[in-house]
């Protein structure tokens, strides 16, 4: 006869709030009923291979059912399964875990392999099912078979059933607003998403040996490197991740001690140079998945890549979602940080041609990385490379030369100071060919830094590398880098003036010098604080961020018009200031509507003047 009973809960009212706010997503129920059933195996494996438990020749496997006349979904195992009395204790106390019992019993056999802590995990059913029956019959051959129902509310009944095979069937009677679960192809999604490398086969609907299982018990990740090909880590990585463009490399994880972890992180194609593409670094332990993106194990930065990570000593919370506050957390993700920067420095070592081809790819990453990680960046700082003009690459010590020693600058007894090493760099190579055609007829160079990350970096190189580098943008200060003399301020100021005057609808500063190049008539320089400044501003949405306000045009004395300047009359000077003053604007920057009216204006007249 069944007998009825109360389910114990260690606090009052405790159900309603598991059932609606223990999991963020009410999806991950499945993930925590297959993994009770892959801890069941795991545990009769454990006691059989001590001789506690007698085995047969059936597959270790879970099997999954669904039915939708029923409304039923139903997951299965061939575990140790329970006694009646292991039901009231590990099933209706809630919170009392049946693996902290088992590993507590078996210390000395180990425990690896088991994650159950809590003893939640079956309660998080009750977030998409009216009730639950267990059919669960235990590996002792003297205990009978029992059956448990609950409608997860306040009571429960037990009782003797038919099962004759080991093992616990858990049959979930799913709730009419949930019936997005009796869906096979929405099962099959949870369980590539939950399970998919879970370490014994999982069945849909099984019906035999035919059958293919679901998931890879046996995924890339946990082999040796060794025995790893190239198109097996690119066939894992299509397959995990979705995306058929081949990874660029990849990083395998294998280590023992001080702590367990394996995995690959693969760096892949970017897609974009003007916005950061997350990634997904898929965080398990023991191929049981966690979550997505755990910023506690992977640091922000290397969540540009995608990777799988699996560490059976992360300490997991109740839910297992979320990682307790643990060293240990911090020392795995100091590791995985090391292994990257060791990788990257490898490569640039070992292989530079293929780093150089990979580099537009990977250097928002690594500059993201330095910025957010002073360790990172002191490990990865002199194989970041730069393209120059010629589109050479080039590290920054490359670039310059020898740099100035580190504290070789603030050395008193030294009888002369090093000045830091300048370096002009362009951010845009289209909008700034001007400048870049007067540095190369100048013999100049200068470093292409074009992603949106770049202003600051390099804002971050100066602090980090303060009193070896000054970095200027290539338009900052373009009169100091090509200028053909010595400016002669008492000469050129009539010049100027003159030049201001025929500017006055324009609130800009002037200046004159004597360019190498002659062809150029004028150039807009801004300085390069300012032009930080302004940027800095924009960025975090502030006052203030118009750094034209510092704008100068510097004219240009060696050109033929700028020399017949002085000669024109006063209208005409207006009309070549403007004329000179949209050029020089048009390789700074876009004009305003109004100015290139008044330029497409002054265009057409000279046209006209041809023409006549």
């Amino acid at each position: 006869m069944a007998k009825q009973g109360n389910i114990r809960i260690a606090s009052e009212n405790m159900m309603p709030i598991i059932k609606k706010w223990l999991y963020s997503d009410k999806d991950i129920f499945l993930r925590e009923i297959v993994a009770n059933g892959i801890d069941a195996i795991t545990k009769f494996k454990k006691l059989a291979d001590m001789g506690e438990a007698q085995t047969d020749d059936a597959e270790y496997s879970i099997k999954i059912f669904v039915d939708k006349q029923a409304k039923t979904l139903a997951v299965e195992d061939n575990g140790l399964g329970m006694s009646e009395e292991e039901v009231e204790k590990y099933i209706t106390q809630i919170a009392f875990s049946g693996a902290a019992d088992f590993l507590a019993k078996y210390e000395k056999a180990g425990g690896e392999g088991i994650i159950g802590h809590f003893g939640l995990g079956f309660y998080s059913a009750y977030m998409v099912s009216n009730s639950i029956e267990i059919y669960t019959k235990s590996y002792r051959p003297e205990e009978k078979a029992v059956h448990w129902e609950s409608d997860g509310e306040s009571t429960y009944t037990i009782e003797e059933c038919d099962k004759t095979d080991r093992g616990t069937k858990i049959v979930m009677h799913i709730a009419e607003e949930e019936k997005e679960f009796l869906e096979e192809s929405r099962i099959r999604e949870l369980v590539d998403k939950y399970c998919a490398f879970m370490p014994y086969n999982i069945y849909l609907n099984f019906t035999g040996k035919d059958d293919k299982p679901l998931n890879d018990t046996q995924p890339l990740y946990l082999k040796n490197p060794k025995e790893c090909t190239e198109e097996e880590y690119k066939e894992f990585y299509r397959k995990t991740f979705h995306d058929y463009h081949d990874p660029l490399f990849w990083i395998h994880l294998n280590m023992e001690y001080p702590f367990r972890l394996k995995g690959i992180l693969y760096f892949p194609k970017v897609k974009s140079k003007v916005e950061l593409e997350r990634g997904k670094v898929k965080l398990y332990c023991n191929q049981v998945f966690i979550a997505d993106n755990i910023k506690e194990v992977i640091p922000e930065y290397l969540l540009l890549l995608n990777g799988v990570i699996d560490c059976p000593d992360i300490p997991l919370n109740v839910s297992r979602s979320f990682l307790q506050n643990d060293r240990q957390v911090q020392k795995i993700s100091r590791h995985i940080t090391k292994k990257v920067a060791d990788k990257l420095t490898g490569l640039f070592k070992d292989d530079r041609e293929k780093f150089q081809t990979c580099w537009n790819d990977i250097s928002v990453f690594i500059k993201l990385g330095c910025i957010k990680d002073e360790d990172f960046y002191s490990k990865v700082k002199d194989i970041i490379i730069y393209k120059d003009l010629d589109g050479a690459f080039k590290t920054l010590q490359e670039f310059v030369g020898k740099p100035v020693e580190e504290g070789e600058s603030k050395t008193e007894d030294k009888e002369e100071k090093k000045e830091p090493s300048t370096i002009y760099y362009v951010s845009d190579e289209v909008g700034q060919a001007q400048y870049i055609a007067m540095f190369k007829g100048a013999g100049l160079n200068a470093i292409v830094c074009d992603t949106f990350i770049d202003p600051h970096f390099v804002s971050y190189l100066e602090y980090k590398e303060s009193g070896r580098y000054k970095f200027l943008r290539i338009d900052a200060d373009v009169d100091a880098a090509l200028k053909a003399s010595e400016s002669n301020e008492e000469a050129n100021k009539e010049l100027v003036e003159a030049f201001k005057n025929a500017l006055s609808n324009k609130t800009i500063s002037v200046k004159a010098e004597a360019f190498k190049n002659a062809e150029i008539p004028a150039v807009i320089n801004v300085s390069e604080f300012s032009r930080r400044f302004g940027e800095m501003n924009a960025f975090y949405g502030l006052a203030g961020a118009d750094a034209d306000r510092d704008m100068t045009i510097v004219i240009n004395t060696t050109n033929i018009a700028v020399k017949a300047f002085l000669g024109l009359t006063a209208d005409k000077q207006a009309f070549v200031a403007n004329q000179i003053y949209y050029m020089a604007m048009l390789s700074y920057k876009k004009l305003s509507p109004d100015e290139m009216k008044a330029f497409i204006e002054n265009n057409m007249s000279l046209l006209e003047t041809y023409i006549g």
